[in-house]
């Protein structure tokens, strides 16, 4: 049997199974990234330069979903050991505050930030998810694009009337 120790130790941060998860996702609808970028603050596990925006992949447990700051207690998707509570409450707190600050850095260098959390790719909501995430990207590029919608100008009775009286001389010929 596994000790805590052991079972924590196994577990990687890159390429994980919500990550492949979002990559085919993303891949499959088009979108085109990079992954964790070693230049950009926090590493993102998704970088997708055409639209500015950088995706985080994180797992309930490790970044505390659901849990908030003050209170560090149990959420419905993260559970924080009984056993040495306070280690794992302060390790938590730790990377919810990391997270916010490598978001405020990449937000002041002009990335837009999308966090997927791993209860939001359980197979009832993964499409609803991805979807989700694709229409962000999409909103993102045309807001920062900022696409204009042209109106034609109208045209005046006359305009629309003329290529029948055109039509009509002909006639009478």
């Amino acid at each position: 049997m596994l000790s805590r120790n052991n079972n924590m130790a196994a577990v990687h941060s890159k390429d994980t199974k919500p990550e492949r998860i979002v990559r085919k996702g993303l891949w499959k609808r088009g979108f085109r990234f990079r992954l964790n970028h070693k230049r950009l603050p926090g590493h993102p596990d998704l970088v997708l330069r055409k639209y500015r925006a950088c995706i985080f992949v994180n797992g309930c447990f490790w970044h505390g979903h659901y849990v908030e700051l003050d209170n560090m207690e149990s959420s419905r998707c993260c559970r924080i050991p009984r056993t040495n509570h306070e280690f794992w409450v302060a390790k938590i707190r730790r990377n919810k505050e990391r997270d916010k600050e490598e978001q405020k850095k990449l937000a002041a260098m002009g990335w837009h930030c999308i966090t997927v959390w791993e209860c939001e790719l359980a197979p009832k909501k993964r499409e609803e998810t991805l979807e989700s995430i694709a229409f962000t990207l999409n909103h993102i590029w045309l807001q920062d694009h900022q696409a204009k919608v042209m109106s034609y100008p109208k045209q005046e009775e006359e305009d629309l009337q003329m290529p029948m009286a055109a039509e009509e001389v002909k006639s009478e010929d």
